[in-house]
This record gives C-alpha cells, sequence and structure tokens, in this order.
C-alpha cells in the first residue's frame, strides 16, 4: 500500500503525447544517444575554443540550413522561439524557421520534463520572523513549501505504514534553514541536521537561538570583577578574551580564578537544545558524507550511541539543493539503511557529480566525437571512473553502451534559460564573447597551443572536431572589468599575472602580453564583433537543450530507486517550487514501508 493523496498520476511529469512512463524514458535515452546535434551542443563544443578556429565552431559545426535563421534572429526572439513561441504557427511563413530547427526545437521541449507547479494547499503557513532571518526571497520560496510537503509526506508514510516518521536527515544542512522551519510551530519535527562545514553549523546554532529553539549557553561570573576587568581594556577588544585576561591579570587575578569569571565573548558561548513533548527539536552531526551508509551519523544521535536501539528509528532523508554526488547519497540511503523509510531529494549542481562509466568510444564523421569535450580540462575529467557517480541505474549504465554527460553538459544543465531576461542575457553573451576573443588573443600571442585529438584522415587536422586549446582557467572578476572589451583584458592579464593562484600562468602571460596596445586589443574586437551573434545563437541553443540533460539526471536517479524494487515500494518525481523562483525545482521521492 502507498501514499495516494500526494502522489501524482505519472511517475515523471514528462508532457503529452507519450502513452506510459516507459515510453518517454525509451525515447529520452535513444535521443540523448543516437543525436549527434543533441551530443554536439550539450558536451561537444565549448566557449573558449569558438574563435580559435576558423571559419569557426558556429559554421562548422551548426547545419547549414539553421544559420542564416539563427543569425537573423534577435537574441530575445530567438529565446523565444525556443521556449516560448507557438511553434505549429512558426511554419510556412516568409523568414519561417527551417524544418530541421522546427522538429529539434520540438524534440526538445517534448523531451524535457515540465516544470509547471502546483502547491500542495493554496495558501502555505507563512515562516516566523524569527524563523526566516538570513533567507533571501528565494530561500523563503523553498523552504515555505518543501516544509510543508515534507510535513504531509512524512504524514502519510507514517499512516500507510502503521509507525510514525522519528527523525528528517537534512543532507548537507549548511544554515539548517529547512531544519528550522521543520523543528519550529507549526510542524515540530525531530531534525537531523548534517554537515560538514563547522562555520556553517556555528551560523546555524546561532540562528536557532534567535528562533527559540534554542537557549544559548548561560555564564555564571563575578560581575563586579568582570566590570573591573572591562572598564581596563580598549571598547574595540572588548570581545578579545586575550586582552581580557591580561587585564584580569593586571588587577592581580590568578588564572584559577580567570576560570570562574568567565571571560569567553557571546559568539563562542555553546546553543543547549532541550527536547521536549510535542516540540520539535534539532541534532547536529559534522560530517562529511562521502557514502550512503548513515551509521556513523546514527551513532551521533542522543540515545542511539551505541546502535542498540537502531530499530526504533524511523527515519526520513531530505535535502533541498543537495550538491552533486550528495543527492546520489540520499537517494541510496533509502537502499543501504534499514531506518531510512523515505526520501525526498532536491538536487543541483549537477557539475559537481562525477562519472562513473569512462570516457565514450569514437566513430566518424568527427574525430573528436559531439561527447568529447573541446576544453582539455573538461577532457581530463571526463577520463575519472567513480562508482557513486553518474549515472546511477543500471538502464543508464548499459543503454546503447552507457549514457555519458561530460561535466561541459552538467554545466549546461544548470543554467534556467527561461528565466533570461533580455538585459541578463545581453550581459551574459557580452562575458562570454569577452572571453572566447581573449583566447583567441592567447592562442595567437602564443600563451597556449593547440592540442589535437586525432590523425589527418579524421576530417582534415586543422578541423574543428580534431583540435582544441589548452584552458587558461580566469574565473570572475571585477565588475568594473565588463564595462568594455579594453576593460576586460587588463583586468585578466592583471590577475593571472599578480595572484598567487594563477603562478603557473603569470611569466608567460607577462612576457607575451605585457606589452599588449590599446588599439591591439581594439583590432581584435573590431575583427570579432560581427560574429558575436554566432555566439550568442549557439549559447542559446546549448542552454535550452541542456534542459533535456537535467531531465536525463532526474530520469537516471528515479530508474535506480525503480530497479530497487524489491526495497523501494513506490518513488515518483514532482515539482516543488516555482520555476521562476528556483529552477531546480524537481523533487525524487521514494518510499520502503
Amino acid at each position: 500500500m502507498q501514499p495516494q493523496n500526494m502522489r501524482p498520476v505519472n511517475d515523471l511529469p514528462y508532457s503529452e503525447g507519450f502513452d506510459s512512463t516507459e515510453e518517454y524514458v525509451e525515447r529520452l535515452l535513444n535521443f540523448t544517444s543516437t543525436s549527434d546535434l543533441f551530443q554536439f551542443l550539450c558536451g561537444g563544443v565549448h566557449i573558449l575554443d569558438f574563435f580559435t578556429t576558423e571559419p569557426g565552431l558556429f559554421v562548422s559545426a551548426v547545419p547549414k540550413d539553421w544559420q542564416r535563421f539563427l543569425l537573423e534572429s534577435d537574441p530575445v526572439d530567438l529565446l523565444d522561439f525556443l521556449m516560448r513561441d507557438d511553434l505549429d504557427s512558426s511554419s510556412g511563413a516568409p523568414g519561417a524557421p527551417p524544418a530541421t530547427l522546427l522538429q529539434y526545437v520540438k524534440d526538445i521541449r517534448r523531451l524535457s520534463l515540465q516544470r509547471s507547479f502546483h502547491p500542495i494547499k493554496p495558501k502555505m503557513p507563512v515562516l516566523e520572523r524569527s524563523v526566516a532571518l538570513g533567507m533571501s526571497t528565494k530561500k523563503v520560496h523553498e523552504v515555505t513549501h518543501f516544509s510543508g510537503y515534507i510535513d504531509k509526506l512524512s504524514d502519510e508514510v507514517g499512516e500507510v505504514s502503521g509507525a510514525k516518521v522519528t527523525h528528517l536527515v537534512d543532507f548537507g544542512s549548511g544554515q539548517n534553514y529547512l531544519g528550522r522551519a521543520l523543528a519550529s510551530p507549526p510542524y515540530n519535527r525531530h531534525i537531523v541536521a548534517v554537515e560538514s562545514k563547522e562555520s556553517n553549523m556555528a551560523g546555524a546554532k546561532g540562528l536557532d537561538i534567535l528562533s527559540g529553539l534554542a537557549e544559548r549557553e548561560k555564564r555564571l561570573r563575578n560581575k563586579k570583577l568582570y566590570h573591573q576587568i572591562i572598564e581596563r581594556v580598549d571598547p574595540a577588544l572588548r570581545n578579545d578574551e586575550q586582552a581580557l585576561k591580561a587585564a584580569a591579570k593586571s588587577l592581580g587575578v590568578t588564572d584559577d580564578e580567570i576560570t570562574t569569571i568567565d571571560l569567553r565573548p557571546l559568539r563562542e558561548l555553546q546553543a543547549t537544545y532541550t527536547a521536549e513533548e510535542g516540540k520539535g527539536f534539532v541534532e547536529y552531526v559534522v560530517g562529511r558524507l562521502e557514502h550512503a551508509d548513515l551509521t556513523g551519523v546514527i551513532s551521533q544521535l542522543r540515545g542511539h550511541e551505541d546502535l542498540s536501539n537502531i530499530e526504533d528509528l524511523r527515519m526520513m532523508a531530505v535535502s533541498i539543493h543537495s550538491c552533486g554526488n550528495l543527492s546520489h547519497y540520499g537517494l541510496q540511503s533509502l537502499v543501504l539503511n534499514p531506518c531510512i523509510k523515505a526520501i525526498a531529494i532536491v538536487g543541483c549542481c549537477y557539475n559537481l557529480l562525477t562519472e562513473k562509466l569512462g570516457p565514450p568510444t569514437y566513430k566518424p564523421p568527427f574525430s573528436r566525437p559531439s561527447l568529447q569535450p573541446i576544453n582539455a580540462r573538461v577532457s581530463r575529467e571526463s577520463e575519472r571512473r567513480d562508482p557513486q557517480g553518474f549515472p546511477m541505474s543500471e538502464r543508464l549504465c548499459t543503454y546503447n553502451n552507457g549514457i555519458r554527460l561530460n561535466i561541459t553538459a552538467r554545466m549546461m544543465a544548470c543554467q534556467a534559460p527561461y528565466n533570461w531576461t533580455d538585459k541578463e542575457s545581453d550581459a551574459f553573451f557580452t562575458r562570454h564573447f569577452f572571453r572566447a576573443v581573449l583566447q583567441r588573443i592567447f592562442l595567437d600571442k602564443g600563451v597556449i597551443s593547440r592540442i589535437y585529438h586525432g590523425d589527418d584522415s579524421e576530417g582534415g587536422k586543422d578541423s574543428p572536431f580534431n583540435s582544441s586549446t589548452n584552458p587558461v582557467v580566469i574565473g570572475s572578476l571585477r565588475k568594473a572589468c565588463y564595462k568594455s572589451f579594453n576593460a576586460y583584458v587588463r583586468g585578466a592579464i592583471q590577475k593571472l599575472t599578480t595572484n598567487d593562484d594563477f603562478s603557473q600562468y603569470s611569466q608567460v602571460i607577462a612576457e607575451k602580453l605585457g606589452d599588449m596596445t590599446d588599439e591591439e586589443i581594439a583590432r581584435y574586437e573590431e575583427d570579432y564583433r560581427c560574429r558575436k551573434r554566432e555566439l550568442s545563437a549557439v549559447w542559446s541553443l546549448m542552454a535550452f537543450s541542456a534542459c533535456v540533460v537535467e531531465s536525463l539526471i532526474v530520469t537516471d536517479r528515479w530508474l535506480f530507486l525503480k530497479e530497487h524494487s524489491d526495497i523501494v515500494r513506490d518513488c515518483w518525481v514532482e515539482t516543488v517550487f516555482d520555476y521562476q523562483q528556483s529552477p531546480r525545482n524537481l523533487v525524487v521521492v521514494g518510499i520502503k514501508i
């Protein structure tokens, strides 16, 4: 028996036109493993090498019958065509998109999981102000809706199993925003917050005190003596324990007496938690989860130190936006830990996932095929094999010699193209244009070299599919550096030659670019300005296509649970946030009863 009130009709939120979940999954896997164009746009093209070959990646890789339409479309109009326009009215008219492009857009839309959001209640309980401290508008939305979702789901799991869920385990709790809301009224849940960073945990405990979930440790001190010490200390140092001790000794206070005064600053006082019947409670567990075995977590819980009464535990693993493999550990915990009875995991940061399978076998027509990244750093990433990585399910591991997504494809899946505005899209198109032209400067000046991946018989030595360039990882620059291309180049050179983190680049960049004039920088910008539209068009296609990449990752996680039907009685995927507020809005639910 499964909980029926919350469960959606379909296992996955696929679009209309599929007769079953199985038909959707089969079409999704077939498309992602056989479409050369999809594979090129999702993993086969990297922004760094956009202008490092001639005539460039756009002309070489984009179907010729697409090129005119893409270049003549305003960037915002192109985004509307890809994601919002009625495609049935887009064919046949003058200036209409070519039929093959129209079909590709239809395929991507149809195979992308649907993201519309319907709250479980018309009006969710409003977070108390003390509970919402520190939260952004986005976080308030996420915590408000996910708290209500988890509370209702755990109730239903308890009802159908005949035993109440005793603990909610939050993987990667951070500042414990979710746990604090669930431990507070009206939910009053018992939370186990698992976090690897002690600074995050210290901050979370401070917020617990402000919300009323915890009390600050009380200090017993000789107030008269304490005030005498305070008077001898500079006001700027009154939270400095060493300065206070020095002042105490100047008054003749002994070391033994100092310990009774308790000179610790307020921030160092511990948060104390008291479990009360009918009220919520938080327990923190320090630990970096590198697997799904929760034995170490459980052993730190109050009353379960020796694990002798582990049978009393009925836990549910939850997480909002657990990064990379942490989502995998949450899903696997349902299978590996008898005390975990249900999970509800919302993943994010797909770029941090590791890869389970080795690099793909390549075949013509491209010697550097669509799944082999142009960027050399990305190529090294894809050669790593991690049994904890993507894909999780046996279905994806074996389908058509295995489904693979390199880091470029997974990074693109972190985009939110449906939320792009005209101003925002123009800003990052410009940033990408600056970086692509700078890479050409690096190549022309000898800062980097060209790397060849195949031989002359496979597309020619100078084919864009046969070569790439050494990556130079710059990261973000000061906001002022993005106001002009000259400012960007100067800012990048300064960062790469003066920051110790880039010592491997500093000497060669100083030698090769140190005397580059403003006029030469301006010529580069002028030479490539007319090709900025090429870059924005392909980047738009990449981000749009990557909606299918995210759908593939989420489907793989659902399939993993489905494959353990001897343990997992029911599992599904649905939306839990408004995409405009929080684009990573798909929760994977699994129930074991």
